[in-house]
């Protein structure tokens, strides 16, 4: 293993969650905490035991950390925001498991939480006119990547509808997703019109919620006496921006594609090792181009492999098995963290209803806007 988490392991030892939901008059406070009472509990901590703390948010505002955690109790430990649009919780989850792993503390918390409605992007500041009224509409990028891909490999309406029913049935069985309601082919394709061929279900929603990690290192385990069976390593740990391609790639892509290679490399093994993977499907072309980039098929083989169902609970490699952003819900800021607590859910073997069989090494990856990319490797010993 290369990388910082070489120095010493961090391993994940609690996860709780606050449901995803549509918004609601439920103050920011109650969704995270929900989300930290259950992650000590499954843990076996208390408050006292967590010494720093990353908050992930993207739209609730400066200090969102400190004025939550304070209803814990002050206990001087350190709090740090993270904002970093959709990749917010990938990447305070990242700086949880540097600091394990640098030595510098032996028990962190990583935290997402988010409301819908406060966000201000950068880019609408930045002093420049945009080229085009739709440059920074995510459907009308998603919709053309959408039409290149049916040009080029033929990609159609239902194969990307077979995304949205696969996600779909996989949160209609995880209680914390937003949407519990399986869809069918038809149901998909029959909703309505987005922009080009991408239709509402194939849409993630946004709402809010919360989820919860905490890292350990060996030491912390030992100290406070905890379940050493039920811990995942972390076993990878990367975090990249685009390069500059030739106008006809895609940087996105491009991007991606060489996350996930770093990714891979730093946790010394391929993707064929692979039980799960949970990435980014705002979309569903997303899921179908993000995973070939990221190496489960060769370009243009994604739709093929949806439909011999090598990416379904009990396939190959389970893709999304939490229902991924279109059922599980997209809030922001929990979303990395929530992709870490459903591959330990799965990797423990307690995703009761959409369990991966066998299951003992995952991915989750995200990107954020801008465009980041942040993924992560975690093991069961």
């Amino acid at each position: 293993m290369t990388g910082f988490l070489a120095h010493r392991p961090v391993h994940v030892v609690g996860i709780g969650m606050h449901p995803y939901q549509f918004p609601t008059e439920t103050p920011y406070i109650t969704l995270g905490l929900t989300a930290l009472r259950a992650a000590l509990d499954d843990a076996g901590l208390t408050w006292p035991d967590i010494q720093a703390a990353m908050i992930g948010t993207g739209a609730i505002g400066m200090a969102a950390g400190r004025v939550m955690l304070r209803h814990m109790g002050s206990t001087g430990l350190e709090v740090m925001q993270v904002e970093n649009a959709s990749a917010s919780g990938s990447s305070a989850f990242r700086m949880a498991c540097m600091q394990v792993a640098s030595g510098e503390r032996d028990v962190v918390l990583a935290l997402g939480v988010d409301k819908f409605g406060g966000a201000q992007r950068a880019a609408n500041k930045d002093g420049l006119a945009r080229l085009t009224p739709t440059a920074e509409i995510p459907s009308v990028k998603f919709a053309l990547m959408t039409r290149a891909w049916r040009d080029q490999y033929g990609v159609t309406p239902e194969d990307m509808a077979r995304v949205a029913v696969k996600n779909h049935g996989n949160a209609s069985r995880n209680p914390y997703a937003q949407f519990r309601k399986p869809r069918t082919l038809e149901q998909v394709l029959g909703s309505s019109k987005v922009a080009g061929d991408l239709t509402a279900l194939q849409c993630c929603p946004r709402g809010e919620g919360a989820a919860a990690v905490i890292v350990a290192s060996e030491e912390g385990i030992a100290r406070l006496k905890l379940d050493r069976s039920r811990a995942i390593r972390v076993i990878a740990s990367t975090s990249s921006s685009e390069h500059a391609v030739p106008e006809e790639a895609w940087s996105l892509v491009e991007m991606v594609q060489r996350s996930g290679l770093e990714t891979l490399r730093q946790a010394g093994i391929g993707m064929e090792d692979l039980d799960i993977v949970e990435l980014h499907d705002a979309f569903t072309i997303e899921e179908i181009v993000y995973a070939e980039a990221l190496g489960l098929c060769p370009r243009g083989d994604g739709a093929a492999r949806l439909r011999d169902g090598a990416w379904e609970i009990g396939g190959r490699c389970a893709v999304n098995p939490s229902g991924g952003l279109i059922g599980m819900g997209h809030p922001i800021g929990p979303t990395g963290i929530g992709q870490v607590a459903e591959i330990v859910r799965q990797l423990r073997g307690e995703a009761t209803g959409r369990q991966q069989p066998g299951a003992r090494t995952a991915m989750a990856h995200m990107i954020g806007l801008g465009s980041v990319a942040v993924g992560h490797v975690l093991r069961r010993d």
